[in-house]
């Protein structure tokens, strides 16, 4: 059986181009428009007038190894906890205060742009510390 070469992770949300912009700064990535298109307004106006507005909006890895994230507009607003979340890897190898230092850096780089502080999960004899927090259309993720 061949093996799957790649994954996109597609988000429900109010306002795609606000969240690919939140996800970009995040995580490093770039928000390239559509093919064919210099900027996402000019693919805007390219659309017809009741599709305007930005439907959809995608972000990518510009080195190529992650996933596309991909945005779409839906009606209907978060109302439960997701089933999936991502977890932002910025702790990877640090242990005790080392960590918590990193999570918090990150924390704090992340708020100004629209993220929420969640709560602080302390390291137990299984897991290392995480923090908990939500992007701005209310989506849970992890600084683990």
């Amino acid at each position: 059986m061949p093996s799957i070469k790649q994954v996109q992770i597609t988000f429900d949300c109010a306002e795609p181009e606000r969240v690919a912009r939140f996800w970009s700064e995040v995580l490093g990535y770039v928000a390239p428009p559509p093919e064919g298109f210099v900027t996402w307004d000019d693919f805007d106006r390219a659309t017809p007038p009741e599709h305007q507005g930005a439907a959809y909006a995608s972000c990518a890895d510009p080195s190529g190894v992650g996933p596309r994230l991909f945005f779409q507009r839906v009606p209907e607003g978060k109302i439960v906890k997701n089933r999936v979340h991502l977890d932002v890897r910025v702790g990877t190898g640090l242990v005790g205060e080392e960590r918590l230092a990193a999570l918090e850096a990150e924390c704090a780089r992340l708020v100004p742009l629209g993220a929420v502080r969640g709560r602080l999960l302390l390291a137990d004899d299984e897991n290392e510390s995480c923090l908990l927090m939500q992007d701005i259309e209310g989506n849970e993720f992890c600084l683990d």
